[in-house]
């Protein structure tokens, strides 16, 4: 009589064939996961490098933020206001570069601007434009005469008189009306009259006896614009001594305010 032979332990339909079979699903699906999470952080990777071009690209040739830490613009503009500037309004240069980026408008007379100046690296400046290339400027007892008519600035805050002859704006002299003199003794209070060069523009700060502006330093270069002054998106009272003013002392009156 014939005895069926027991599979051996092992064999094609035995366990530790089972078994073999389970470790390699494992291994698969170790092996899947590993390159899902591979596959993961690679597009988490490409997703943040692109979000940060877009970024790069916004900032650079459409909007900018800008917040105020000097009083040279009040009431217009107050220490803690933290602005929005249209960058594509006026058009902008590419970093690194000497290229420029033109913009949709061109600077105007009265506008707010946020700029490089010449005289200081590494510093942004907001004042307002009075004078055009071409514009025949003079200040008299603090009055601006533009093409010589008094110029009509309601926004303008005082709180001295500043009537001493300031050597810094003796550069002047060279772009008088009819020429040099010898005589021509300039305070932030009487000056002029001048002629802006084409190309240039005179900016001047709102609260004009507390203003470091084209008195100053000069006429400055359109292409030195980085762009115009929209609305104030937040503002807080930076000199107060409360704890966390940007709480305690939000000034929320002036939030959605726009520029002008």
């Amino acid at each position: 009589m014939a005895r069926k032979r027991k599979p051996k332990k092992g064999g094609p339909n035995g366990p530790g064939q089972a078994a073999s079979g389970r470790k390699r699903e494992a291994a698969n699906r170790r092996a899947e996961g590993a390159t899902g999470k591979r596959g993961s952080l690679a597009e988490w990777t490409r997703s943040l490098a692109l979000a940060f071009v877009l970024f790069l690209i916004v900032r650079i040739f459409f909007v900018e933020t800008f917040v105020i830490d000097s009083g040279s613009m009040k009431n217009t503009l107050l220490v803690g206001d933290y602005l929005f500037v249209n960058k594509l309004a006026i058009g902008s240069r590419v970093p690194f570069t000497d290229l420029g980026v033109p913009g949709y408008s061109e600077p105007r007379r009265g506008d707010i601007l946020v700029f490089d100046p010449h005289h200081e690296e590494n510093m942004t400046v907001v004042k307002r434009v009075i004078g055009m290339p071409g514009d025949t400027l003079q200040m008299r007892d603090k009055v601006v005469y533009l093409n010589g008519e008094a110029y009509d600035e309601p926004y303008v805050e005082t709180f001295a008189t500043r009537d001493v002859y300031d050597p810094d704006m003796a550069w002047q002299n060279d772009h008088l009306v009819g020429g040099p003199r010898d005589d021509y003794r300039p305070t932030p209070d009487n000056w002029g009259p001048l002629v802006v060069p084409g190309g240039h523009y005179f900016m001047l700060g709102d609260y004009r006896d507390d203003s470091l502006d084209s008195r100053v330093w000069g006429f400055l270069e359109g292409w030195r614009f980085k762009g115009r002054v929209v609305f104030i998106y937040f503002s807080y009272d930076r000199d107060s001594y409360r704890p966390f003013p940007w709480i305690t002392e939000i000034r929320g009156s002036r939030i959605g305010d726009r520029v002008r």
